[in-house]
């Protein structure tokens, strides 16, 4: 059986407390993130929140937030695919206004922060997936190695670690986030 958004959106009214993606017409029922994994996102998204929200550049979401992909070229299909990234951006020129449902837009960023029970590819084939669409940069966040690589299409993917600073001039420029400061803090 193939699923349609509409099948999906129906699901959640009747479990709304399921986090759930449609992918290539299956229903995929998104597991809680482990806390370190959640408060990465969470550090990430207030970082970067303080810096696009004083400036008014557009629109961080976190892992809920559901993008309706537009069709692959190649792809004659009805199935229509809704993926919700970890960490999302939209520019303010192309969402002036947020919206009450799913977007069919494709957000400018995406990030992904793998989970204890993540495997890597798949967190990279999604990011190529956007990137493909039309997303500027993927970022894919590994706290087991404390890795960060940077995704542009039809461009060699960037690892970045402790010491490295991140930049993203062609999204947000003047912004910079140590990697360092991704990883939660001890406390003694």
């Amino acid at each position: 059986m193939s699923f349609t958004i509409t099948d999906l959106e129906q699901l959640q009214t009747e479990h709304p407390e399921w986090q759930m993606e449609l992918v290539e017409g299956k229903i995929i029922v998104m597991g809680p993130s482990d806390y370190e994994s959640e408060e990465i996102g969470a550090r990430l998204i207030t970082f970067l929140n303080n810096w696009v929200m004083s400036r008014k550049l557009g629109r961080i979401t976190g892992s809920s937030a559901g993008f309706i992909l537009p069709r692959l070229e190649e792809d004659d299909s009805e199935k229509r695919n809704l993926r919700a990234p970890d960490v999302s951006f939209v520019r303010a020129d192309r969402l002036k206004k947020t919206k009450r449902d799913f977007l069919e837009l494709l957000p400018d960023l995406i990030v992904e922060i793998k989970s204890k029970s993540d495997r890597i590819k798949p967190l990279e084939e999604k990011i190529q997936l956007f990137l493909q669409l039309g997303s500027v940069v993927g970022i894919l966040i590994d706290p087991d190695k404390l890795t960060v690589m940077v995704y542009r299409l039809n461009q060699a993917p960037v690892l970045m670690q402790n010491g490295d600073t991140l930049t993203l001039p062609d999204l947000l420029p003047g912004w910079e986030l140590a990697i360092l400061e991704l990883w939660p803090p001890e406390f003694e």
